[in-house]
């Protein structure tokens, strides 16, 4: 089996890296002006993968910060994208020019047929994003709430070929107060499918927590603010954790 995967974050808003507490826009703070430069930081890091989210696109329901995205497609990482991907013409944007995994969030949720579609025509390079508030999936950059379970979600989407999830919960992202870790497993367990977790990671420790349900399903994690704040850093976390690709 792989090793626990750490996916360092890169939130992008107004071509910036940022950070916001709980998808808040109004809670920002900004801690890089070239989402490149901080991509080629955690590639010296040793990182294999990184993570990258257009906060823009996941509010206009467009691409906006692609060409950063593409940037960092050409370093030695592997990238996955979320925010903003709502048609076929984005997801093979990003897919034809070097990324490796698109991330399909409130239109897995809003256009499930289509999320569908993306999983049978491109397999393994498609993650469901669920974003949950009280075990609810949000949608439109965390901004409204869905009558539906991120379990039940998960579950449609897993019978339709979707091999990896990327889990957050709303309350703990941003809080540095550690992941929810039962929820995490949850929809690993009723998946049967990988989950990448995010939100709440504030130490090693909460990574080691996480690593250790690694055969029960929780592939790796995403990590953001405690990075930004120097909680710990990329390396620190990579060697004892893991990470390798």
């Amino acid at each position: 089996m792989s090793d626990f995967i750490l996916y360092p974050a890169i939130d992008m808003r107004d071509g910036k890296c940022v950070r916001l507490v709980q998808g808040d826009y109004d809670q920002e703070t900004i801690y890089g002006d070239s989402p490149a430069d901080m991509a080629r930081t955690f590639e010296q890091a040793g990182a294999s993968w990184l993570h990258m989210v257009d906060l823009d696109g996941a509010k206009a329901k467009k691409r906006i910060n692609h060409e950063h995205v593409l940037k960092a497609a050409k370093l030695d990482m592997r990238v996955q994208i979320g925010g903003g991907i709502r048609t076929k013409e984005d997801v093979a944007y990003y897919l034809d020019r070097g990324v490796d995994r698109v991330i399909l969030g409130s239109v897995a949720i809003n256009h499930p047929d289509f999320a569908k579609e993306m999983l049978a025509e491109y397999g393994e390079k498609i993650a469901i994003g669920l974003d949950a508030r009280d075990g609810y999936v949000a949608v439109n950059g965390w901004l409204e709430t869905s009558e539906m379970t991120a379990v039940n979600v998960g579950k449609e989407m897993a019978a339709h070929g979707a091999k990896t999830f990327i889990f957050t919960d709303i309350a703990k992202d941003g809080m540095l107060s550690g992941p929810n870790v039962d929820a995490i497993a949850e929809l690993a367990r009723e998946t049967g499918q990988e989950v990448i977790a995010s939100g709440g990671v504030s130490s090693i420790d909460d990574l080691q927590k996480l690593a250790s349900y690694k055969e029960q399903g929780i592939s790796g994690a995403i990590i953001g603010k405690a990075v930004y704040t120097g909680r710990f850093t990329m390396e620190d976390a990579l060697r004892e954790v893991g990470g390798a690709c």
